[in-house]
């Protein structure tokens, strides 16, 4: 147990989480559901399945062996986590990107932190009666407030855009739907936690067959994610249905012009602050030739989708360095997605003449995220023996 070490692994989550829309810029001439399906197919079944094969002990072993109702609500936490994200892109019809990233990431980062200790009964034990666990909370006040920064920044960006862009940003404004579907897509998507938490039995069966303590959260991703595969496997057919998209992952050539991405389902919160990046993806970008090149498209979600993946590959490993807090693991993930995104922002100039004020709000929003990690590091560590 390693507390810093783990603090870096969650990082590097972050780093992967935000960095994974950018393959999606070679992707040409097919739909966001054809992209996100497909990117899907790695991000939730083959790279589960290989890098925990790599890395654990007899994986098919470990599930066989876990009990039928630790498989189940698993997997049904993920496929909750799979319904925030098919309505997020409502939350940012009703309310705006900032507002709306503001709130479902709020409760995604509380719910997915808080819910684990109270359902099992430590909230008072490990966070509010202990030194260490206070400064966790502590960390987690400041990464919300953290979020809220960065939410006015980009508000303060949207105020300097013109009427046609805004009108273009906030379709439907209204805030009681917006507040309600926000309320929803926040708390579903912070399932995701949820299921990590439900799996830990899977973690110890896999230890017991001889995985290194590093390894034993790869197994239970499979699961997890085998349920937010369900979900958005049967929203993107959906999509191909409603909008003849179904033929472009075998064609050679485009039959009508694609379309960017479907509105109503925008990722999901876990996703969100790297959202704008998918703009600059290329999908369904204009081009005199209706070739599909159907081999690049395929490695360049191939790679979004692993990369896509990874984040949750370094999320179980940082999670095992972080002993009795693991669930602070959720808000060192959010913090690092929200720092990391926004950087990558910034170097593909979405942030290009936006005033001082709205860039220096940015700054200070992603000083106090990183200062979060930090002090929900130093609250782990002195929870450890090394603290002692």
């Amino acid at each position: 147990m390693n507390p810093i070490i783990g603090v870096i692994y969650h990082w590097l989550g972050g780093l992967a989480s935000g960095s994974f829309y950018v393959p999606f810029r070679g992707v040409k001439r097919w739909s966001w559901e054809t992209s996100w399906l497909v990117a899907g197919v790695f991000s939730w079944l083959i790279a589960p399945w290989f890098f925990a094969t790599l890395n654990a002990k007899d994986v098919v072993g470990t599930l066989s062996e876990t009990p039928g109702d630790v498989l189940f609500h698993c997997y049904f936490f993920g496929a909750m986590w799979g319904l925030g994200g098919l309505t997020f892109g409502l939350t940012m019809r009703y309310l705006g990107m900032s507002l709306g990233m503001a709130v479902a990431l709020g409760y995604c980062t509380v719910f997915g932190t808080l819910i684990p200790p109270i359902y099992k009964g430590e909230f008072a034990t490990k966070l509010l009666n202990t030194q260490n666990g206070r400064w966790v909370l502590a960390g987690l006040a400041v990464c919300v407030i953290g979020i809220v920064v960065t939410a006015l920044a980009g508000k303060a960006k949207e105020g300097e855009m013109t009427t046609e862009q805004k009108r273009d940003t906030v379709k439907e404004f209204s805030f009681k739907k917006g507040i309600m579907v926000a309320t929803f897509s926040g708390i579903m998507s912070a399932c995701f936690s949820f299921g990590l938490s439900a799996g830990e039995k899977i973690g110890v069966i896999s230890k017991a067959h001889g995985t290194a303590e590093i390894w034993t959260g790869l197994p239970v991703l499979i699961v997890v994610l085998l349920g937010g595969f369900t979900t958005n496997f049967i929203w993107c057919m959906l999509l191909n249905v409603r909008n003849g998209t179904g033929y472009e992952y075998l064609a050679s050539h485009q039959r009508h012009p694609a379309h960017g991405k479907d509105e109503s389902a925008i990722e999901n919160p876990i996703d969100a602050p790297g959202m704008e990046m998918a703009e600059h993806s290329g999908l369904g970008s204009k081009s005199s030739s209706l070739q599909i090149p159907r081999v690049g498209n395929y490695l360049f979600c191939a790679l979004a989708g692993t990369l896509w993946y990874f984040q949750f590959f370094f999320y179980s490993m940082g999670e095992t360095q972080m002993g009795e807090f693991k669930f602070s693991s959720w808000t060192l993930h959010m913090a690092s997605i929200i720092i990391f995104s926004s950087i990558w922002g910034l170097a593909l100039k979405e942030w290009k003449g936006a005033s001082s004020k709205s860039k220096g709000l940015l700054y200070v929003g992603l000083g106090i995220l990183v200062l979060s990690t930090c002090i929900i590091g130093y609250g782990n560590y002195i929870g450890s023996e090394g603290g002692h």
